[in-house]
């Protein structure tokens, strides 16, 4: 079934909707749920409640595309139960790769920050955008998967190091270029 097919699912309130979304997305949610959290049972409870969320949010939304709209969801629950869990105590390999991704965008008081969240969301899907595939798929394993090094490596066959340099490399084009539209990091 097809995404647009499962969305009016969720339009019509069936409860097929929730069986279609986790046929299609499970073990790719599983996924995104496993790397921030390292627990399959506290994944599995971010699913079910990705799947609410999304049951929820469907009425008044209608995402263009349902994976993204459902990764983002895991992604949330995820890192507010790693939060719940672990307190300070948070895995410092999901720490350092918000770390790394903070060195590109400036500190703004709260009030700017919501101003500009929506600008900054569009320059860096801009950014995105414009790397090749290779360099493209090494960022968003990294910081939207939250992939390691060491598990982008291993994808791509290739030395940590290699990945470590690359990633090093986008970041400063990243700053440079959020620094060329006025987002001084």
């Amino acid at each position: 079934m097809d995404d647009k097919e499962i969305i009016d699912l969720y339009w019509e309130r069936s409860e097929n909707a929730i069986n279609e979304t986790d046929k299609k997305y499970r073990n790719r949610c599983l996924n995104i749920a496993k790397n921030i959290l390292n627990d399959i049972y506290d994944a599995e409870e971010c699913l079910n409640d990705t799947y609410l969320t999304a049951w929820n949010l469907m009425p008044t939304e209608r995402p263009e595309f349902l994976n993204a709209f459902l990764f983002r969801i895991i992604k949330n629950h995820s890192l507010n139960r790693l939060r719940h869990i672990t307190s300070d105590k948070r895995r410092p390999d999901v720490n350092f790769s918000f770390d790394e991704l903070a060195e590109c965008i400036g500190s703004k008081s709260d009030t700017e920050s919501e101003f500009d969240e929506s600008e900054l969301v569009d320059a860096i899907n801009e950014f995105v955008e414009s790397l090749d595939n290779g360099k493209r798929y090494i960022f968003i394993r990294r910081y939207w998967y939250l992939d390691s090094q060491a598990q982008i490596a291993r994808q791509c066959s290739v030395k940590e190091e290699n990945i470590k340099t690359i990633l090093a490399r986008i970041r400063k084009k990243l700053k440079d270029f959020l620094n060329e539209r006025g987002f001084n990091g």
